[in-house]
């Protein structure tokens, strides 16, 4: 798959796996940039067998060092809900025509954008509780993940309606998607088939992107400040929704 590759396509794949490295160390909203290009490289659902072995790689990552910051209270409240998105999901996106595809991508992110900058700028909207809410992220998070890793936009919407700290954000996101994404991989290796040999020799080839992304994302991070972390997010957020949008 990757032996015959373009250099510019060797580089856009080495990008999107640096910047999936960059999403799982903590600057959330930046991911939605890797499944534009890794849809541009390979389309909209054969990109998501490449890139859900790396999300499990990057997810490992994250679960080792911020495991310790999870707020498990939110964890089981989204979990069984996006399970069962993610089996609607599967039965929906089998044979979905990549057209719809991508443009189901591209509106769901620009909806999401909308409702995080309302969420942040009205400052005096009550945390969401009930239970509503929480089963519409759920399984709306779920549904995208399967379709094409997305989920990280409406995960953020939560964790920012909950106004989690930083760090609690990120590590409870990290065994979130951890659990999440090796729930899948059965569905695309066996259901799907684009997960195959050759797609994880791919993988391999561009884990040394994804680590050093990784990295380099933990040293920015760490100088964020929790005050600006919600801004980031939306920022990184809105800049990745456009990109989709535009792919389409």
């Amino acid at each position: 798959m990757l032996l015959s590759a373009s250099f510019i396509c060797w580089i856009l794949i080495l990008l999107a796996a640096f910047i999936i490295g960059l999403s799982k160390a903590g600057l959330k909203g930046i991911d939605m940039m890797n499944v534009t290009i890794m849809a541009i490289v390979f389309g909209g659902k054969a990109s998501t067998g490449v890139v859900l072995p790396l999300l499990c790689a990057a997810d490992i990552m994250a679960v080792l060092y911020y495991h310790r910051h999870a707020q498990w209270v939110h964890f089981w409240k989204l979990i069984p809900w996006m399970v069962v998105g993610i089996l609607v999901g599967v039965f929906v996106g089998k044979d979905l025509n990549e057209g719809i595809f991508r443009k189901i991508m591209a509106v769901i992110i620009v909806l999401t954008v909308v409702i995080m900058i309302v969420l942040e700028f009205r400052k005096t909207m009550p945390i969401p509780s009930n239970k509503l809410f929480v089963a519409n992220m759920g399984l709306i998070a779920g549904f995208t993940t399967m379709l094409g890793n997305l989920a990280g936009a409406f995960s953020n919407i939560y964790f920012l309606a909950m106004r989690m700290p930083k760090n609690d954000f990120i590590g409870t996101a990290a065994w979130v998607f951890l659990v999440i994404n090796l729930f899948k991989l059965p569905f695309q290796i066996f259901y799907w088939k684009n997960i195959t040999t050759s797609t994880l020799y791919t993988d391999l080839l561009l884990l040394p992107a994804l680590i050093i992304g990784f990295v380099i994302g933990l040293k920015i991070v760490s100088k964020i400040k929790d005050d600006n972390y919600r801004k980031i997010v939306i920022a990184l957020t809105l800049i990745g929704a456009i990109a989709i949008f535009f792919k389409r």
